[in-house]
């Protein structure tokens, strides 16, 4: 993993009026970034408190987003050293856009049944019937 004196420009728009949760907006920022080639592996992302101080947010929110990218992969994190762009991510990202979409679709769908009352452990047993 190269480590490279400067670090790249990163750029996130969030979008409040979205209903898109701010950590959920700087994780597909990253993935965008990777996937159109503004991140390349071995690039060094800010530090959680530069960025959440450039986003005006609880640093708590980048270290959920760093966390997630770590754990698809996308990043990975040197103790002491800084967060970075995995090696070969690329290839791996279409299919964790994938897996990304249906926990998205999941996760509505659990906000949406617990609206209606349904409790959560029934909610296996509704799918089991469909099948």
């Amino acid at each position: 993993m190269s480590n490279t004196s400067s670090e790249p420009r990163l750029t996130i728009h969030l979008n409040p009026a979205s209903g898109v949760p701010f950590y959920r907006q700087i994780i597909e920022g990253i993935e965008r970034a990777v996937h159109s080639g503004g991140l390349k592996p071995g690039d060094k992302l800010p530090t959680i408190r530069s960025l959440a101080i450039e986003l005006k947010m609880n640093p708590n929110t980048i270290a959920k987003a760093y966390g997630e990218l770590e754990s698809r992969g996308v990043v990975t994190t040197q103790v002491g050293s800084g967060t970075y762009v995995a090696e070969g991510v690329g290839s791996r990202l279409e299919s964790q856009d994938l897996a990304g979409r249906i926990e998205e679709i999941v996760e509505r769908c659990l906000r949406d049944l617990a609206a209606l009352g349904v409790p959560r452990q029934d909610v296996c047993g509704l799918f089991e019937k469909k099948e």
